[in-house]
């Protein structure tokens, strides 16, 4: 169920102090010299041989906190590295590919947390989106973008378990507003569509 590998392109660089951080598919990070190109280092990650990702082996980025860099993968993991080395700090289990979870969005930082959603709406999967500790790497909390059976929400799919039709992936990066203290992710893919703010700590 893999997809071709080296379909798609879909970063956003970062450039930090004349250097550019870069993400490509199959999990493959570089830091680059802006000015000439020059290869600083370069990550790759050992995925597994089966994973169950509809669109391509994508990866849309970064972000950053100080002297690390976050990012999801392919097999639904969130990452952290070290700016300087590209060495691997942490790696937080979000979910299990086998259950059609991958990450291919580029993560969002608030405060001291790392934002990520997760991709697999094509698989049946139940959308959502987590917090983690930007130091630790633990999980702080988790939003589900649709409804359980029997919560607020589900009666509008009357017959339907909610849950096991799956949707609400979230693929694309989110947006913080600080005046608010919330921040806003669109979700789709393929039962549920439209924006969800969460209420920051």
């Amino acid at each position: 169920e893999m997809p071709a590998p080296g379909r798609g392109f879909e970063t956003t660089p970062l450039v930090i102090d004349g250097v550019m951080y870069i993400t490509g598919n199959n999990n493959t990070a570089w830091a680059l010299d802006a000015r000439t190109g020059r290869p600083i280092w370069s990550y790759r990650r050992r995925l597994p041989e089966v994973l169950r990702v509809c669109c391509g082996m994508v990866n849309r980025g970064f972000a950053t906190l100080g002297e690390r860099l976050y990012m999801g993968t392919l097999d639904a993991h969130l990452i952290a590295l070290d700016r300087k080395t590209g060495t691997i700090i942490w790696d937080s289990t979000v979910e299990e590919p086998k259950n059609g979870y991958a990450i291919t969005m580029a993560p969002l930082v608030v405060k001291d947390k790392v934002i990520v959603g997760v991709a697999g709406g094509d698989y049946a999967t139940r959308g959502f989106i987590d917090a983690y500790d930007a130091e630790s790497g633990q999980r702080a909390r988790r939003f589900y973008t649709g409804p359980d059976a029997g919560e607020p929400g589900s009666e509008s799919w009357p017959g339907v378990d909610v849950a096991l039709r799956g949707g609400g992936g979230v693929w694309t990066t989110g947006a913080y507003d600080p005046a608010l203290n919330l921040v806003y992710f669109g979700t789709g893919n393929p039962d549920y569509y439209g924006i969800k703010a969460i209420k920051m700590a």
